[in-house]
């Protein structure tokens, strides 16, 4: 299994959660129904900070490989910046509070296949938020703000073609692979269960697509 068929294989598996993590009720699930734009900045902070610091960890760990390391330490920086230009636009100072339920589930993660396939689960999740985002300040007709949450989007195809190149460089067995996909999975499934809680608890139907 190549990279290409790896993430393949993850899409078609995760087809529904995907599928439902970017529809507008994820955004409406990550705001807690509050759809404003300060706090859709809140929720993409909190999603920034939380890369920032799971990637830096990985970055941190002495037994994973060098080329590993390398790559989180970029990706750490990376999600740095997008945190600091979503501060930028708060009206407020930003206090990171509760790590989302995917970056928990990250951080347990052994292993250079596993994290970086749970990177590039990640990856594929996040790039779905980013598309609601560009779309809530497209509706409030907020150009400038709706092309920022475009260039994190980019950044994210980046990320995912880098994380592409890791995947072969690390999936040496199909006890690789498999650990790889298994994270990919997990990643998607804890933020579409975090996504389907949400919105149970607040009383709305979480299966519909909108």
């Amino acid at each position: 299994m190549n990279a290409d068929e790896f993430l393949d294989t993850v899409r078609d598996e995760n087809e529904t959660a995907l599928s439902r993590l970017g529809s507008s009720k994820s955004l409406y699930a990550e705001t807690e129904g509050e759809m404003e734009p300060e706090t859709v900045f809140r929720a993409a902070a909190e999603a920034e900070y939380a890369a920032s610091e799971t990637f830096q960890q990985w970055a941190d760990d002495e037994e994973s490989d060098q080329r590993v390391r390398d790559a989180f330490e970029e990706f750490a920086e990376q999600e740095r910046d997008h945190y600091e230009q979503v501060v930028a636009k708060l009206d407020e100072d930003h206090e990171p509070s509760e790590v989302p339920a995917i970056h928990e589930y990250l951080r347990g993660v052994e292993g250079d296949p596993g994290r970086v396939g749970g990177f590039l689960g990640r990856t594929l999740a996040s790039e779905k938020s980013k598309e609601q985002m560009v779309g809530f300040f497209v509706g409030q007709a907020d150009p400038q703000t709706a092309q920022l949450f475009r260039d994190l989007g980019d950044d994210l195809d980046g990320q995912l073609e880098h994380g592409r190149e890791l995947l072969e460089s690390v999936c040496e067995s199909d006890e690789d692979r498999d650990a790889a996909l298994e994270a990919a999975n997990g990643a998607i499934q804890v933020a579409y269960e975090e996504y389907t809680e949400t919105l149970e608890g607040m009383g709305v139907n979480p299966k519909p697509v909108c």
